[in-house]
Parts: C-alpha cells; structure tokens; sequence
C-alpha cells in the first residue's frame, strides 16, 4: 500500500498534513513531495509516468490558484488521482476548486473540498480497500467508531434537553 502526496508549493503542507497523518494512522506508506505542474514540469511530468512502476497505487495531488497539478499528473498516469484544492487566494479556494473539478472527459481527478485533505486520504484508503482486506476492516472500524461518537454526542443532547 503506497500513496504519493504531491503539493504545488510547500505553503501547502500545513493543509497536506492532515492528510498525511490519516495515511499513516491507517498503516499506509506515504510520500510526500513539493512538484509544481508549471514551474516544474518535466518532474511532475516524469513523477506520474513513473508513479506505478515505483509502487504507488494512489496519488493525492494538492494545488492551489490555477491547480494544474492534479489534472497535469492524471494526464499521465492510469493511477487514480485525488485532488485537493488549496484555499490559497482572494477566490478562497473557489479557483482552484473549478480548475480541478472541471476536468475533460477521459482525465478523471476525483476532487474533494477545499483543504479537504482529510477527505483525500480517506478516499485513498477507501480505494486502496478494494485490494487489501486489513485497511477494508480499518476503514470498517473507523466509521464504526465515528458513528459512536455522533451517537454519543447525540445522548448527551438529549440528557441536556430532559
């Protein structure tokens, strides 16, 4: 189980970061790399035509502004790749989130929120589910333990109201 995290910028990490530690909670090995789709592009580029042979199964690609990132390294990669948009400008994310999301038919980048790290990495768990029994039971138990929660959370409304 290998997932790649490419961000546009360092300034991203702090978003990327949330991410990266669902991955590792969850047992997954996690790369993390600054890659720019337009100041480094041979390396994006390169990164993704390479990304299966170097044991990646998933990609998480984080970019904000114009965004390329994600559709640039899904342009080159029959891996699935996540993209994240970076609330990184006066537009609030807003940009970022159209360049990703809008992607042309035959490059699909499944896309979360804006700074919805948390999201890519379970999404990534989730697709990575499908070929590892151990992470399906993980995840299982995960959103078992989540729904506790909200259960609880929901008991001690209810005490509060009596």
């Amino acid at each position: 189980m290998k997932v790649a995290i490419i961000m546009g910028s360092d300034s991203d990490f702090p978003v990327v970061e949330k991410g990266y530690k669902i991955l590792k909670e969850f047992g997954v090995e996690t790369e993390v790399r600054v890659i720019s789709a337009h100041r480094t592009p041979d390396e994006a580029i390169n990164f993704a035509k390479n990304a299966d042979v170097n044991g990646y199964e998933v990609i998480i690609a984080a970019a904000g502004k114009a965004a390329h990132l994600p559709g640039v390294l899904a342009g080159c990669t029959s891996l699935p790749v996540i993209g994240v948009p970076i609330k990184s400008s006066d537009l609030e994310g807003m940009d970022a989130l159209l360049a990703i999301v809008q992607m042309p038919p035959g490059v699909p980048v499944a896309t979360v929120a804006i700074n919805g790290a948390e999201n890519a990495a379970l999404l990534a768990v989730q697709i990575l589910s499908v070929k590892y029994d151990e992470l399906r039971i993980r995840f299982n138990a995960y959103k078992k333990q989540m729904a506790e929660k909200v259960m609880e959370k929901d008991k001690k409304l209810q005490e509060k109201l009596k």
